[in-house]
C-alpha cells in the first residue's frame, strides 16, 4: 500500500510551487531591458508599453486570487492547485514563442493566473493538513519560501541575461512546472473533498474582479512613478485620468456588496443555481480576529512598498553611477528581504508559543522603530550623506519586523475561517497585502511629487554666474538634499501607518 504523504512532504511540495511562482513575479525586473529590445518596443516613447510587462502580471495576480481561493473551497484544493500549475506551464511555453508585444502579454497573464492561484490555495492546503496549534510554523515557513523567491528572482534574471537570454527563464519553468504537477498530484491526493459541490457565485466573481481590475488601473494612473523616482521632469506627459477607473471600481464594488449581502442572507440549504453560496461570505469579517488581521495586512503592505521603492530611489540619487546604485540598493534590500524570510519562519514558531498579539506587536514595533531611524536619513551634498552601513543595519531591523508579522497575521485569518472557507480567507490575506502595496505606492508618488515641487523652490543658490562650476554643483547638491528629504518624509509617514496597525493588533485574541 503506498505511503500517505506527511504534512511535511505536502509543505515541501507546496513550497516548491510557491517559490517558482514568486521567482516569476520579480525575475522580469532585471530582464526588462532585453525583453523590450527583443519585442521591438521603441524607447523612450514605448515606456508606457514596457511598464505593462510588469503591470499586467501584478493586476492578473491580484484579480485571480479571490476566484481561485473560493473555487478551491467548492471543488477541492488538489484540482485547483494542479490546474494553477498547468496554466503556469502553458504561459511558460507561450511566452518565449511570442512574436509580438500583445502575444507576450497574453502569456504573462497565463503565468500570473497560475502563479497567483498557488499562494492562497497553498496556504489553504496547509490549513487543511496541519492542526491548529502547528499551522503558524507551516505558514511561517511558506512565507519564508515566498520571500526567498522574491529575492532570488532579480538575481536569477541577471544571471540568465549575462550567460543565456530572458527566454531561458520560461524554458526552465517548463520542467519545474511538470515536476510540480506530478508532485502535487501525488501529495494532495488524500486531501478532504467538499461533501457536495456547490456552484460558484459568478455574479460576485465578475463584479469583484471588475472592481479589483479598475482599482489597480486607477492606482497605476494616479501618479507617475518614474517621475517620483527622479523628480527630474515634473512636466512629463501625465498618465491617463484615474477618476473614471476609481468611479468604475466604486460602482462594481457596490454591486458586489449588494450581491454578497443577498447571498449571505440565504440559508445554506436554500442555495440554488441562481442563489449559490457567496464568493466572500460577509460573516467572515465578524469572526474572531479576522477583520483586525486583514486590516493589519493591508497596512503592512502599504508601508512595505514604501521601503522597497524609496530605498533604491535614495541610492540612485546618492550613488556616482547607475551600476554602483544597482549594486548598493540590491545589497541593502537583500538584507531586508533575507531578514524577512528568516524571521517569517521564526515568527511562526513564536506564534505557536505566544499566540498572535504579542508576536505581531513586537514585529510592528520593530518596523516603526526602523522607519523612524530611516526618516532621519539625510544628504547635504552628493558625497555627504547618511552612511550606507547605517542604512543597512536599520533595513535589517525593518526586515525582522516585517518577517515577525507575516505568520501570526496569516495564521489568525486562516484559523478564523471555517473549514469550507479557508481558500477564500487565504486569498484575502494576499489580496489585502497587495492592495495595500498598490495604495501605498500611489500615495507615496503623489506625496513625493507635491513635496518636491514645494521644497525645490526653497533651495538657496550662491550669487555666481550660471555657468560657474560652483553654481552648477550647488544646484546638484540642493536637489540631492531635497530629494532625500522628501523620500525620508515618507518613512516618517510610515511610522504613523505602522502605529495604526499596532493599535489594531491590540484587539487580536487567542483562539477560542
Amino acid at each position: 500500500m503506498p505511503r500517505k504523504p506527511s504534512p511535511a512532504a505536502i509543505l515541501a511540495v507546496i513550497a516548491f510551487g510557491v517559490f517558482v511562482a514568486a521567482d516569476d513575479l520579480t525575475v522580469v525586473s532585471t530582464m526588462l531591458r532585453q525583453i523590450v529590445f527583443d519585442l521591438g518596443i521603441p524607447l523612450p516613447d514605448g515606456l508606457d508599453q514596457a511598464a505593462w510587462i510588469v503591470n499586467v502580471y501584478l493586476i492578473a495576480y491580484v484579480v485571480v486570487m479571490p476566484f481561485v481561493g473560493r473555487l478551491s473551497d467548492l471543488i477541492g484544493r488538489r484540482a485547483v492547485y494542479v490546474g494553477a500549475l498547468v496554466l503556469f506551464l502553458a504561459g511558460s511555453i507561450w511566452i518565449p514563442l511570442a512574436g509580438s508585444f500583445n502575444s507576450f502579454l497574453a502569456g504573462r497573464v497565463l503565468t500570473a493566473v497560475g502563479g497567483g492561484a498557488m499562494v492562497p490555495v497553498g496556504m489553504a492546503v496547509l490549513g487543511d493538513v496541519y492542526p491548529r496549534e502547528k499551522r503558524a510554523s507551516a505558514l511561517g515557513a511558506l512565507g519564508a519560501i515566498d520571500t526567498a523567491g522574491w529575492v532570488w528572482g532579480p538575481l536569477y534574471g541577471a544571471l540568465l541575461i549575462r550567460f543565456l537570454s530572458w527566454r531561458w527563464q520560461f524554458y526552465l519553468n517548463i520542467p519545474l512546472a511538470l515536476i510540480g504537477i506530478a508532485a502535487a498530484w501525488w501529495a494532495l491526493a488524500d486531501l478532504p473533498r467538499p461533501a457536495r459541490r456547490e456552484r460558484l457565485d459568478w455574479g460576485g466573481t465578475i463584479t469583484l474582479s471588475a472592481a479589483l481590475l479598475a482599482l489597480n488601473i486607477a492606482l497605476l494612473n494616479s501618479g507617475d512613478v518614474q517621475s517620483a523616482g527622479s523628480f527630474a521632469n515634473l512636466n512629463a506627459n501625465p498618465p491617463a485620468p484615474a477618476w473614471p477607473y476609481f468611479l468604475a471600481a466604486a460602482c462594481a464594488f457596490a454591486l458586489f456588496l449588494w450581491i454578497e449581502t443577498r447571498l449571505t442572507a440565504t440559508p445554506a440549504h436554500l442555495h440554488t443555481p441562481t442563489s449559490p453560496p457567496p464568493l466572500i461570505p460577509l460573516a467572515l469579517f465578524r469572526r474572531r480576529n479576522f477583520s483586525p488581521a486583514v486590516s493589519i495586512n493591508f497596512l503592512v503592505g502599504s508601508v512595505l512598498i514604501i521601503a522597497m521603492v524609496n530605498v533604491p530611489l535614495i541610492v540612485n540619487v546618492l550613488a556616482v553611477d547607475v551600476e554602483e546604485a544597482a549594486l548598493i540598493s540590491g545589497g541593502l534590500l537583500s538584507g531586508t528581504t533575507l531578514a524577512m524570510a528568516i524571521f517569517s519562519f521564526v515568527g511562526g514558531r513564536l506564534t505557536e508559543r505566544w499566540r498572535y498579539r504579542l508576536v505581531t506587536l513586537v514585529g510592528l514595533w520593530l518596523c516603526a522603530l526602523a522607519f523612524y531611524w530611516m526618516g532621519r536619513w539625510q544628504a547635504t551634498a552628493v558625497g555627504d550623506h547618511t552612511p550606507y552601513a547605517q542604512m543597512a543595519w536599520q533595513l535589517v531591523v525593518l526586515g525582522i519586523g516585517f518577517g515577525l508579522v507575516i505568520a501570526p497575521v496569516g495564521t489568525a485569518v486562516i484559523n478564523a475561517a471555517p473549514d469550507d472557507q479557508r481558500g477564500i480567507a487565504s486569498s484575502l490575506v494576499i489580496v489585502m497585502r497587495l492592495m495595500g502595496m498598490s495604495v501605498g505606492l500611489s500615495g507615496l508618488t503623489a506625496w513625493g511629487l507635491r513635496r518636491f515641487d514645494v521644497l525645490r523652490t526653497q533651495i538657496t543658490l550662491p550669487d555666481l554666474p550660471l555657468t560657474d562650476p560652483a553654481y552648477q554643483q550647488a544646484i546638484v547638491d540642493g536637489l540631492t538634499h531635497v530629494t532625500v528629504a522628501v523620500l525620508a518624509e515618507t518613512f516618517l509617514i510610515s511610522v504613523l501607518l505602522v502605529a495604526l496597525a499596532w493599535l489594531i493588533a491590540l484587539v487580536l485574541k487567542p483562539d477560542e
